[in-house]
């Protein structure tokens, strides 16, 4: 399966939540799509909860099932809690960082200006999407293009909330990771034990 490029809203309605931030369509039509959404009350086996909540994960990020399996590896071999680790690999990669810091509207738009040669770590050019970000580590927008209307647009009209754990520079178009966020600091709605049940089944 390739990455999900249709309608987004039809996946916040599945969900029942704003899976890509607000959405007018979700507010106006709370139930999932389809002939049957509104009368779908079947009862979810604990598999398919589990299932549900990894989905909505992979969603949120926009990860393909075996970059999230490699991901709950990685923090499975770490020390710690396993599915807090996940969520902060998951929060660290370049994209994510590139719109949590406001240089992109979505997660979608990060992706596409890292994959474009846009965006620079500690001054060089990184087109690696997936490439995690280390505390200390500054991540900006490359010198010819902070011009771009996508880039001013979004940096004017912010979509999420300044992140604790970074910092931006607007003079230099760059943020800094200060530090790995906690749990808490993860605004994402995602219950991260039921993910690491599903994957130690």
């Amino acid at each position: 399966m390739a990455r999900y490029t249709g309608p987004r809203s039809k996946i916040s309605r599945r969900f029942g939540e704003p899976i890509y931030g607000p959405d007018k369509v979700l507010d106006r039509r709370n139930f999932a799509p389809g002939q049957h959404g509104q009368n779908r009350r079947r009862k979810l086996s604990e598999y398919g909860v589990q299932l549900r909540e990894k989905q909505k994960a992979k969603y949120i990020y926009g990860m393909l099932e075996r970059q999230f399996r490699i991901f709950f590896e990685r923090a499975k071999a770490k020390q710690g809690k396993t599915g807090d680790i996940l969520l902060q690999l998951c929060e660290t990669r370049l994209d994510n960082l590139v719109f949590r810091l406001g240089i992109a509207p979505t997660r979608a738009a990060a992706r596409q200006l890292v994959s474009h040669r846009h965006i620079v770590v500690d001054g060089k050019v990184c087109n690696i999407a997936s490439y995690i970000v280390k505390p200390g580590q500054t991540v900006g927008v490359r010198e010819k293009d902070r011009t771009m209307s996508v880039i001013v647009d979004s940096l004017k009209n912010p979509r999420t909330a300044a992140a604790s754990w970074l910092q931006w520079d607007e003079g230099t178009m760059t943020g800094s990771l200060l530090s790995v966020p906690e749990r808490s600091e993860i605004p994402e709605n995602i219950d991260v034990q039921l993910i690491v049940e599903l994957y130690s089944r």
